[in-house]
């Protein structure tokens, strides 16, 4: 049996970093009060599905079919109604999508479950939350959710999984789901038709890649403001365009917090004063550039929250108090089914749209910064391609050549997918917000723009090989000399891809500086490379 040292709650608001968690084994504490809002959600349910004290409302998934087919009875046997949920949503394709998304998808689900208003059974959550404290995770493939009725087609392919159908992983090593299950000590899932539908009916695995994304792309943005610091001061550069009086005057919140931040960074740095009066923008504008994306960022980070402390399921039980509204027609005095929308991935679209906007131009600024330092003209005279003796060698060369394939790939991923909607379901699914796809997307981005940030560290390492001068900045020189200490220099030629990502890992996974605001700490990362 495994031991687990980390813990979530589902009473309280669930702490997006514990998504990064959930990619190891995490022990899942379903307490009294969750019990007690479980308990009191089924009888909710079942009052209402068997019109207990007047006349059943329709209740949909539980005594209809499902989408287009909602003006349809459902079977009437509970258990078939399971089936008839899942089955025809066996429909994806792909490679299977990265366990880390799919043990945090999960995890958001169970967490939007425990609150009470799906109707599922304590058993459920049990079961679910039994799941983490082992290395089970479902064999989900890729392609197949529009991000509107939830996450259906991927949602169901992990339900199936704990049904002990389908594919999962055990430490690993993807098995028949069934043999998985009882490779990790637990039992299949059984479900009713209400269980299997609030399962599948939420965008979780939407808001799992997006928060996925987020972090890495925050590890990134710190990565670079470093870099940047660290190339400025290889330079010799001016420090003065991060004065505080300068970006005050520009007014907007994240230049100046970015500013702030890079100024402590470059505290104790001397100007060469051979520099020109105004350097590229590639430095000049970086904490315009860096800050515009830290308020980005913030705003991505905001939907992040919401969508975790959000209930994403459809429909959904309300009781009839001060807190839940009135009740609903037929249902006096007892409680309501609701039924809407609360599965369509709207804000997660828009979000992650904006966020491989971000990645668009983080990538632009490592590139050119990269070209900066590989460019004797800019460069402070250092030989071209920082190469030791260039034409004999070629240094950074192919290097180079690799981070223009990452900002070319970065840019043909960076196409909105929010507004692609495309009618389905027989016009029942008239808009979609495509969530899903503008998540993963940007999930896939992410990983291309650490190593564009390793790219770069690796170029600053070998610029002080070749001629620069040692950093002036003492928190310049520490992450230097952390540079120095992973990666041997480039003389002669080598292969140079396991040194990018290496330095792709140290950055990731290394405390570097960041903006000063509330909510920022991580828990993890998810390495580029990895």
């Amino acid at each position: 049996m495994l031991t687990t040292t980390d813990s979530v709650s589902l009473t309280g608001p669930l702490d997006p970093a514990a998504l990064l968690r959930a990619a190891a084994p995490l022990t899942v504490t379903v307490d009294d009060s969750a019990r007690s809002r479980l308990d009191r959600g089924r009888r909710l349910f079942h009052d209402l599905r068997h019109g207990d004290g007047g006349e059943a409302p329709a209740i949909y998934g539980a005594t209809t079919g499902f989408g287009a087919l909602v003006g349809y009875a459902g079977r009437t046997d509970e258990a078939d109604q399971c089936d008839n949920t899942l089955a025809h949503l066996g429909a994806g394709q792909g490679p299977d999508l990265p366990q880390d998304i799919c043990r945090a998808a999960l995890l958001l689900r169970t967490w939007s479950l425990a609150q009470g208003f799906s109707g599922v059974s304590v058993e459920v959550v049990d079961r679910l939350a039994a799941m983490f404290a082992t290395t089970f995770g479902p064999a989900v493939p890729r392609y197949g959710s529009v991000g509107a009725s939830g996450d259906l087609i991927p949602l169901a392919y992990a339900t199936q999984a704990l049904r002990g159908r389908g594919h999962a992983y055990v430490d690993g090593r993807r098995m028949p789901a069934a043999a998985a299950l009882t490779a990790a000590g637990l039992r299949p899932l059984a479900l009713d038709g209400r269980d299997a539908l609030a399962l599948v009916n939420g965008t979780s695995v939407t808001t799992a890649a997006l928060a996925l994304a987020h972090d890495a792309v925050r590890a990134a943005h710190r990565s670079l403001m470093a870099l940047t610091c660290l190339l400025a001061d290889l330079l010799g550069c001016d420090p003065g365009f991060l004065d505080a009086d300068l970006l005050r005057a520009y007014g907007h919140a994240g230049a100046i917090d970015v500013g702030a931040r890079m100024r402590r960074t470059l505290t104790g740095t001397i100007p060469s004063g051979t520099r020109p009066l105004q350097e590229p923008y590639s430095v000049r504008c970086s904490p315009q550039l860096l800050g515009a994306a830290e308020d980005a960022l913030r705003y991505v980070g905001g939907v992040v929250a919401a969508d975790v402390a959000g209930v994403s399921d459809n429909p959904l039980f309300f009781h009839d108090d001060a807190e839940r509204g009135t009740p609903g027609k037929g249902t006096e005095g007892k409680g309501k089914v609701v039924h809407g929308g609360n599965f369509f991935g709207q804000p997660a679209a828009f979000a992650a749209d904006l966020l491989a906007s971000v990645m668009a131009q983080l990538g632009n600024l490592a590139e050119r910064q990269l070209d900066l330092l590989m460019d004797p003209a800019r460069n402070g005279g250092l030989p071209p391609m920082l190469a030791t003796v260039p034409g004999a060698q070629h240094g950074l060369q192919g290097v180079q050549l690799a981070t223009t394939a990452f900002v070319a790939e970065i840019r043909r991923a960076a196409t909105p997918a929010g507004m692609q909607s495309l009618p389905t379901n027989l016009h029942n699914q008239d808009v979609v917000p495509f969530g899903t796809q503008a998540a993963l997307r940007s999930y896939d981005m992410a990983e291309l723009l650490g190593l564009l940030c390793g790219s770069l560290a690796l170029g600053l390492r070998q610029t002080v090989h070749v001629g620069a001068r040692r950093p002036t900045a003492p928190e310049c020189a520490e992450l230097l000399d952390a540079l120095i200490d992973l990666i041997p220099p480039v003389d002669p030629d080598r292969p140079l891809d396991a040194d990018v990502r290496a330095a792709a890992r140290l950055l990731a996974t290394r405390d570097l500086p960041r903006p000063d605001v509330p909510g920022q700490a991580r828990a993890g990362v998810r390495p580029p490379g990895t």
